[in-house]
């Protein structure tokens, strides 16, 4: 039987912690505009819903992924709270939240921005937490 020595069992326990901790953490923040909290990216802009996406499944391709460029999900991503990763038509991955992909707005040009929301006659949406 291995003997593990106190001090090395707490190292390793606490890497574990840590790195789950990091595994686990949402791909989305929370930000405030003016029309209150919203999910954000990474470097605070804004995120959004598309009311033709449907069943999990992204239908901005093409043209409407350069305007609406996606929230991309990386390799080793998990799924949590609330967040799924979906594959796109091109392979790519991409984050949803409660079901809906999430997307930017490229004519947001600072984080607080909701230029895109109610774009399209209404089809676009603040992402919500």
């Amino acid at each position: 039987m291995t003997k593990i020595s106190l001090p090395l069992a707490l190292v390793a326990a606490a890497s574990f912690a840590v790195m789950s901790a990091v595994v686990a953490a949402p791909p989305a923040k929370t930000g405030t505009t003016s029309k209150g909290a919203v999910l954000t990216d990474a470097k605070g802009m804004t995120l959004y819903t598309f009311d033709k996406d449907a069943d999990g499944k992204s239908a901005c391709n093409g043209p409407c992924a350069t305007n609406w460029p996606v929230l991309k999900a990386e390799a080793g991503d998990k799924d949590g709270d609330g967040y799924t990763i979906i594959t796109r038509d091109d392979g790519s991955k991409q984050w949803a939240y409660k079901g809906k992909p999430l997307y930017t707005f490229a004519k947001d040009q600072k984080p607080g921005d909701i230029t895109g929301d109610g774009f399209l006659n209404g089809a676009w949406h603040l992402a919500m937490p």
